[in-house]
């Protein structure tokens, strides 16, 4: 079985190093949902995108560069 709390653990630690790498994966994710379903879902991609961002931190350093 996998362990999800290691690797929800193991992803935190890499994107508190990475996180406009993280930023970017969010952002192109969002991206591709939208373009794949005719942006019919945006709303709630760019909800995701947001939780996403705030569950690895990459939405502080967002936020600090704005």
């Amino acid at each position: 079985m996998v362990d999800m709390g290691g690797f929800a653990d193991k992803a935190k630690n890499l994107a508190d190093q990475h996180p406009d790498k993280v930023q970017q994966g969010i952002d192109r994710g969002g991206d591709a949902v939208d373009e794949r379903t005719g942006s019919k879902y945006e709303g709630q991609v760019d909800q995701a995108q947001e939780k996403a961002g705030g569950f690895l931190g990459a939405d502080e350093t967002d936020q600090q560069q704005n």
